[in-house]
This record gives C-alpha cells, structure tokens and sequence, in this order.
C-alpha cells in the first residue's frame, strides 16, 4: 500500500496546489493528509480503488483545516470565475486535470453524480464569464504555441506575443506587459522556461502556469515548484481550467468581461 501512495503523491501533489492555489499550501495538505492516515485519524475508503481514495483522503484532511472549502453553491447561473465555490472549482480540477470521470469525481467529493453534474455546469458556465487577461506563451514548439493561443483565444483572453527562448520572453514581458505568462518549461535552445518567468516575476507580480512533459520533475515537494503545471500532451479543458484557477488566486487585473 505505501508503493501505491508513493506513486500518487506527486499528482496528489499537482490537484493539491492547483485547488489552494500554492505550492506551499498545497504541499502542507498532502502532509496532512498522509499524517492522517499514517496516524488512523484518517481512512481510506475500502469501497473505492486506491487513487479516487487518496484523493477523498485528501479532501477529508482538507475539510478539517481552518482554511479547508468554503460551503458550494450550485445554483447560481451567472457566476463569475470569481465567485465559484471551492466545490465547483475541485470538480473542475478532478475532472478536467486529474482525469476522473464524473462518477469518480463524485465518490472523492462524496456526493451523488447529480451534484457533479450540477457543479461542472455552474462551473462551465462561470469560465465562460471569466475576465479576461494578457496572456504572454513561452513555447518554442510552433503547433503547441498556435494551440495555447487558440485556447487563450477562446476563453476571450489577449495573447501579447510567443516567445521561444528566455531572452525573447523577458523582453516580450516588459513591451507587453501582460497579466498572466503560460511557460514551457523546456526551450529548444537550451535555455528554461522557469528561468525566464523569475526574470519576469522580479519585474512583475502575476501567475504564471508552466507546461512539461515530465511533470514528476517539478512534484516531488523538496524544493520552490511551481502551484500551477499542465502535463503534455495537454487537454485543452485543463489549460482553461487552470489559466481560470490561477487568475482566480491571483486576482489578476482584467483586460475586460469576456462575453457568453
């Protein structure tokens, strides 16, 4: 049993910081959560697979911390991004991110599948309400940056420019001076991805969500890693899931309401 935690812990890792909106909040939570069941205070579920229990393990740890979820809300219609209820928001995560299909989402959650269904749709609905940003990429692959412009696109956000090494993104930053900065983490001259977002982060205060293939890399909790991180080859729902959760713990400056 304790190989199987350890396999999972660093994509609990990854749900964990992406639904506190830090690496150092999300980190603390998995401990938690392990200290718990270490401990017996917290118990796997027996009726579920190993995974979906770790995952309503942690959100077991997560209800009994001072800063654990605020009570959900599903029937509001027009909800902004804003306003989604830390529920809506760890649906979104586990079904879009995570992977798991609405049922497993909701044996984590421990709720019927009609709430599920009922927490993906307000949620939906808010991203499609969401306030837009400058979206600064950092992408030396050409198709992958065309998509995440498409995406960023889509969901009504600005893209101010492509960048494909570390010197051309700090320089794009200060022309652009965008509200959010998408990051491949590996550039094809040999440069980073995550040195050119410090050069920026020194200069401006935004999020930024970085994008690797080798996502173990950057979760095993030992040393500053990122709070948001996109696994390639990525789903599109998780890029706007995630580009929407970083504005909303970031509360980034809106360019302007997208429209629905």
């Amino acid at each position: 049993m304790s190989r199987q935690i350890g396999r999972h812990a660093p994509y609990l890792r990854r749900y964990a910081r992406a639904l506190t909106g830090s690496q150092a909040k999300g980190d603390s939570l998995v401990q938690t959560a392990m200290e718990g069941l270490l401990s017996g205070e917290i118990v796997l579920e027996e009726a579920l697979a190993v995974r979906p229990a770790l995952y309503a393990a942690l959100h077991n740890a997560w209800s009994r911390r001072s800063d654990g979820p605020r009570p959900s809300n599903v029937n509001g219609a027009d909800l902004h991004l804003q306003e989604l209820s830390d529920q809506e928001r760890a649906t979104l995560l586990l079904t879009t991110m995570e992977g798991f299909s609405a049922s497993e989402a909701a044996e984590v959650l421990r709720c019927d599948r009609g709430q599920v269904d009922a927490l993906l749709q307000s949620a939906e609905t808010a991203l499609r309400h969401q306030l837009a940003a400058r979206v600064l990429i950092i992408e030396d692959e050409p198709i992958i940056a065309l998509d995440l412009t498409r995406v960023a696109r889509e969901l009504g956000h600005t893209v101010v420019g492509v960048a494909a090494t570390r010197t051309e993104a700090v320089a794009l930053a200060h022309d652009a001076r965008p509200g959010l900065v998408l990051a491949d983490v590996r550039l094809a001259d040999g440069s980073s991805g995550m040195d050119a977002a410090a050069d920026i982060l020194q200069d401006f205060d935004l999020p930024v969500i970085f994008i690797t293939a080798f996502p173990e890399h950057l979760l095993t909790g030992d040393r500053p890693e990122p709070a948001f991180l996109i696994t390639k080859p990525f789903r599109e729902d998780t890029v706007k899931v995630l580009i929407g959760q970083a504005l909303f713990f970031h509360g980034a400056a809106p360019v302007e309401a997208v429209a629905s």
